[in-house]
């Protein structure tokens, strides 16, 4: 299985999928760690999370998927929502908790 095939299963498989620096327990960026917050902040406890630096293929092999450059990158139920940044503004909103309804488990 090549490694784009891989993160489309795992992005299709899981209702919620991070792509992070570290492991939701022991972040390895503030982005990274930033991005856990908000997804509890949101009520999601429990999420398919993918620690980039353990697989230098996937590590660059997301940034392809999404044609996006940084880590960590959200997906929700199947679809790209976007990094630590875009996370934190649709959480301000109130768009990222009315996405996220319903969708993963507390």
């Amino acid at each position: 299985m090549d490694v784009q095939d891989l993160i489309k299963e795992q992005v299709t498989g899981n209702p919620v999928v991070l792509y992070m620096k570290g492991t939701p327990q022991f972040p390895q960026c503030g982005f990274s760690s930033t991005a856990v917050q908000i997804l509890k902040a949101c009520g999601v406890n429990k999420f398919f999370s993918v620690n980039v630096l353990e697989n230098a293929d996937i590590r660059q092999g997301i940034k392809d998927y999404a044609n996006w450059p940084t880590i960590p990158q959200l997906y929700i139920k199947g679809e790209f929502v976007g990094g630590c940044d875009i996370m934190r503004e649709m959480y301000q909103a109130g768009e990222l908790q009315q996405l996220l309804e319903g969708v993963a488990e507390a």
